[in-house]
């Protein structure tokens, strides 16, 4: 499917592994027409879109086939029944809390940074509630490689609570500076070291791990 690898296909959804770099769906503009449900629909007609992946965000992408199985997803979605997990490589040395990598929350709020759009902001008057779970697997090199489950599905949520924590994602260019961009420079053909690398759908008994390249 033209750089998306299928990861499993059953008779009612499907799960690829969505490049970084490549749009979940199109944008506006001819530029922004190549996106992963267009790749997906040219060998699966019937493919529709359940949730985004951010365009620098590899990883599994789930769609159903057919409107009635959007449908079940999607309020499958919305009601916190889908699992999600990401790996991600940051900036730094995220310390261990009481000398062991045992998972740790981050509960900030929300909202668009709106003279700096797309950027999202902490914002504790105005903002949503976004919760996110992490969990330190070790060092490497300059750098710490996590576990992170959003417990909330807000826009940029993982990205913007690892900048708050002081450890962004090693290739985020939207939200860290140029000069930190060096960690991505030495990991060739990646644009940003976030992957959606589990699903875990109870509804159905599906439990799909896709680990990163990085």
């Amino acid at each position: 499917m033209q750089g998306l690898a299928p990861v499993f296909v059953g008779d009612d959804l499907l799960l690829v592994n969505k490049p970084g770099g490549l749009l979940s769906v199109p944008g506006r503009g001819p530029d922004k027409q190549d996106c992963a449900i267009h790749r997906v629909q040219q060998h699966y007609p019937e493919a529709l879109i359940v949730h985004r992946l951010d365009q620098a965000t590899s990883g599994l992408l789930l769609l159903a086939r057919g409107p009635a199985m959007q449908r079940c997803l999607s309020l499958a979605f919305a009601e916190r029944r889908v699992h999600k997990g990401y790996e991600a490589l940051l900036q730094g040395h995220l310390p261990m809390s009481g000398g062991s990598a045992e998972w740790q929350t981050v509960d900030l709020p929300l909202q668009t940074d709106w003279p700096n759009r797309p950027r999202q902001k902490i914002d504790f008057e105005h903002g949503k509630p976004s919760q996110t779970r992490y969990r330190l697997l070790g060092h490497e090199g300059p750098n710490s490689r996590v576990l992170l489950e959003p417990l909330t599905g807000r826009t940029h949520q993982l990205r913007v609570h690892m900048l708050a924590l002081g450890h962004p994602i090693v290739g985020d260019t939207l939200y860290s500076g140029p000069q930190d961009q060096a960690p991505a420079a030495e990991l060739p053909g990646l644009r940003m070291c976030l992957h959606a690398r589990s699903l875990h759908l109870p509804d159905w008994g599906l439990q799909i791990d896709c680990p990163p390249e990085f």
